[in-house]
């Protein structure tokens, strides 16, 4: 072998090595190989079994009565509602639908006992049954021992079938509270089918915008897990209602803070 044939060898390991220590850092579909000018067979493979959990993630109906039944067993009561998005294929052609709450659960809402509690925590299956099943339990525990630690008093957890966030302003506007809490499946991605995310709005009424809202998203193990997100939406919420408004004016700076404003707290899960 001659001298630039084993240059060449070593300059091709050291990249090799560079890739994969890169490949080690992030989910990202990167230093996937090739054979000749195509990608590897596994690699095709893994692409079409993270498209088909992305879709199943879409299409799978979120398990309501499980979901009840762990939300329960946190000590919360639970009122069920749904939007006017009645079926999942009129839910994804249909944004608008998914907003706004059918007769049914309008009526019921309003006829409610828990009206003008501080906080209504609303889960929505959204656009990944997955992330809700997953992640929005645990994230309820720690969120009930936050409002318990801040002295907040708490809605019947509301679980939504076809909701879009925005729901959460009518549900939030019926029970007359003043802020609603918004769990809903993101949009998944090839690389996180199971992402959760969470929306806090004060005053919610219908007709707010995005802008009224704050977000912390990608709750999930391999991303924000439910202990830290909890943490972050705390501290949201005290200073919500220190500064009467979320949205655009509210940011987060949790992380920068030399002393936390708020106690960080661990809840140990528990079985159904």
């Amino acid at each position: 072998m001659s001298e630039r044939d084993r240059g060449e060898m070593e300059r091709g390991k050291k990249a090799d090595a560079l890739w994969s220590r890169l490949a080690e850092l992030t989910p990202a579909r990167v230093a996937l190989g090739r054979v000749g000018a195509s990608l590897p067979t596994r690699e095709v493979l893994r692409f079409q079994m993270a498209h088909a959990a992305a879709r199943d993630a879409v299409h799978i109906a979120l398990d309501i009565d499980a979901l009840e039944a762990e939300v329960k067993a946190l000590g919360s009561s639970c009122l069920r509602v749904r939007s006017d998005a009645t079926q999942r294929d009129l839910y994804l052609r249909r944004p608008d639908l998914g907003r706004r709450l059918d007769q049914a659960s309008a009526t019921r809402l309003d006829g409610a006992a828990e009206h003008g509690c501080d906080l209504v925590i609303v889960i929505g299956d959204g656009l990944s049954s997955r992330a809700v099943a997953g992640n929005a339990p645990p994230l309820v525990a720690h969120l009930l021992a936050y409002c318990t630690h801040l002295g907040l008093s708490v809605a019947p957890v509301v679980l939504a079938e076809g909701a879009r966030v925005a729901l959460g302003d009518e549900v939030g506007e019926r029970l007359a509270a003043r802020m609603s809490l918004v769990l809903i499946g993101e949009r998944p991605g090839l690389s996180a089918p199971d992402s959760l995310g969470a929306y806090l709005t004060l005053s919610p009424r219908r007709g707010l915008s995005d802008a009224s809202r704050n977000c912390v998203s990608n709750i999930r193990p391999g991303g924000l897990d439910s202990e830290a997100a909890a943490y972050k939406i705390a501290w949201l919420m005290k200073r919500a209602f220190a500064l009467n408004v979320t949205g655009t004016r509210l940011k987060d700076e949790s992380d920068r803070e030399p002393e936390p404003e708020i106690v960080r707290l661990s809840v140990r899960p528990t079985s159904a």
